[in-house]
C-alpha cells in the first residue's frame, strides 16, 4: 500500500470512529511529533491551516464523514 492510500485509510477510520481513546491517542501521537519535529519542513501556511482545523474540528464545526467522502470521491 503506498502512502497517499495509507493516509486516506487512516483518516477514514479516524473519522468512522467515536472511541475517545484512539482519538486522544492519535492527538497525541501528533502532538509529540509535533514537539519533536516542529513540524518537519512543512510551509508556515500548511501548518497555520492544520491548527486552524484543528481548532474548527475541537469547536464542532467539522464536516461530517459522508460529506468528506462525497468531496474526495472527485479527487479519487
Amino acid at each position: 500500500m503506498d502512502i497517499q492510500a495509507t493516509k486516506i485509510e487512516l483518516a477514514k477510520r479516524l473519522l468512522d470512529t467515536n472511541d475517545k481513546s484512539v482519538i486522544n491517542a492519535v492527538k497525541s501521537v501528533f502532538q509529540n511529533f509535533d514537539s519533536d519535529q516542529e513540524w518537519g519542513d512543512l510551509p508556515d501556511t500548511v501548518i497555520s491551516d492544520v491548527k486552524q482545523s484543528i481548532i474548527q474540528i475541537e469547536a464542532g464545526e467539522g464536516i461530517p464523514h459522508d460529506k468528506a467522502q462525497e468531496t474526495c470521491k472527485k479527487w479519487l
